[in-house]
């Protein structure tokens, strides 16, 4: 995707903060799917340099934001971790395709959300790509991870299928408090530790999309701003 007339990969939070005015190069007849991480590691606290959990901030960012969104466009939603009751990757739930004005539909399943279960992303974005029949339309896909796939799924794999095959189909990923593979108390205050970059990047990447990284309330605003919202014509 073009953004501003450049190819965009990669984006810092504040980077993204300060973009957010800009404008944007979307086309909102395009159907999009959030896809969202329900699983465990959204509920941690304390040893990761996280202060409460994520899904605190998560919430207060799409009580903010979606309100702003959700009447330019279909959305449709997509909640990956909870609810495996026999399989333990099987949690993956399509809350509802793509319909108009669909924040406190969103709002409302993202306040419910109990995080448990594996990070099964992989194959919550394949369906979201399918649920908007991505290889016959244009299609946007804005994913929300904390960073890890931890049910074997192939993200770069997946990623240069969707490119192959998908119409226009453009996946962004949002990297929410990203934390680095190995923690050990001496890493508290180390920047590199927050600075981990998650393995799904490959999804945008290969698919002209935006990864953004977000630590605060205002940044995950800004980046589902930045890669989900519709730009202002002057």
């Amino acid at each position: 995707m073009v953004f501003s007339g450049v190819w965009v990969r990669t984006v810092s939070a504040a980077a993204a903060l300060s973009l957010v005015a800009a404008p944007l190069v979307a086309d909102c007849t395009e159907d999009a799917m959030i896809v969202f991480d329900g699983s465990g590691s959204m509920a941690e606290t304390g040893f990761n340099q996280i202060g409460e959990p994520r899904i605190f901030d998560a919430r207060r960012a799409m009580r903010s934001v979606m309100p702003q969104i959700a009447p330019n466009r279909r959305i449709g939603l997509i909640i990956y971790g909870p609810g495996a009751a026999t399989e333990v990757c099987s949690g993956i739930d399509l809350k509802f395709a793509p319909r108009p004005d669909a924040a406190s539909s969103i709002i409302d399943a993202i306040e419910g959300l109990q995080p448990e279960g594996r990070t099964a992303l992989t194959d919550a974005v394949g369906l979201a790509a399918r649920t908007l029949d991505h290889t016959r339309k244009p299609a946007t896909i804005v994913l929300v991870t904390d960073g890890k796939e931890t049910c074997g799924g192939q993200p770069c794999r997946l990623a240069t299928e969707i490119a192959a095959e998908g119409v226009a189909t453009t996946v962004h990923v949002i990297g929410f408090k990203v934390r680095g593979e190995h923690f050990g108390w001496d890493s508290q205050g180390v920047s590199g530790y927050n600075k981990t970059i998650s393995i799904a990047e490959c999804l945008a990447t290969e698919t002209g999309g935006e990864y953004v990284d977000a630590e605060t309330v205002d940044e995950l605003v800004a980046a589902m701003e930045r890669t989900l919202g519709c730009a202002l014509l002057y």
